[in-house]
């Protein structure tokens, strides 16, 4: 995927089946929010681009994946609240979840995601 833009999606893991919903953070300031203020999330948030995170005034513990270029998984962990992870050189892109959520996907070192982006609904 060429340019990436804040949205929603889904993601899929290569060789499953169970489409996981997605949100897309993609500007400075959605990057910067992430998952600040939330007690849990539907599916996973897709920073892009990163190579690291931290969960200082996180509120939960979370699931973090670092992918590459080709959006394959580098090194998979959890962070509980407060931390900092070290940067990753080769990630480009880090997917957060709640924690456990990630090993349940099959996300771990080697594995390829498909992203789907969709337009996001207007509340009416």
């Amino acid at each position: 995927m060429g340019t990436w833009r804040n949205g929603i999606g889904s993601f899929t893991v290569e060789g499953r089946g169970e489409a996981v919903d997605l949100e897309i953070a993609a500007s400075y300031g959605t990057r910067r929010r992430g998952l600040l203020g939330r007690d849990g999330i539907d599916g996973a948030l897709l920073i892009t681009p990163c190579s690291s995170v931290h969960t200082f005034r996180m509120r939960m513990t979370i699931d973090v994946a670092y992918l590459d270029r080709e959006l394959r998984v580098l090194h998979v962990h959890t962070l509980k609240p407060g931390r900092l992870s070290r940067p990753r050189p080769r990630a480009r892109h880090v997917l957060e979840s709640g924690a456990g959520t990630m090993e349940r996907w099959g996300i771990r070192p080697g594995a390829r995601l498909t992203v789907e982006t969709r337009e996001k609904q207007e509340d009416r």
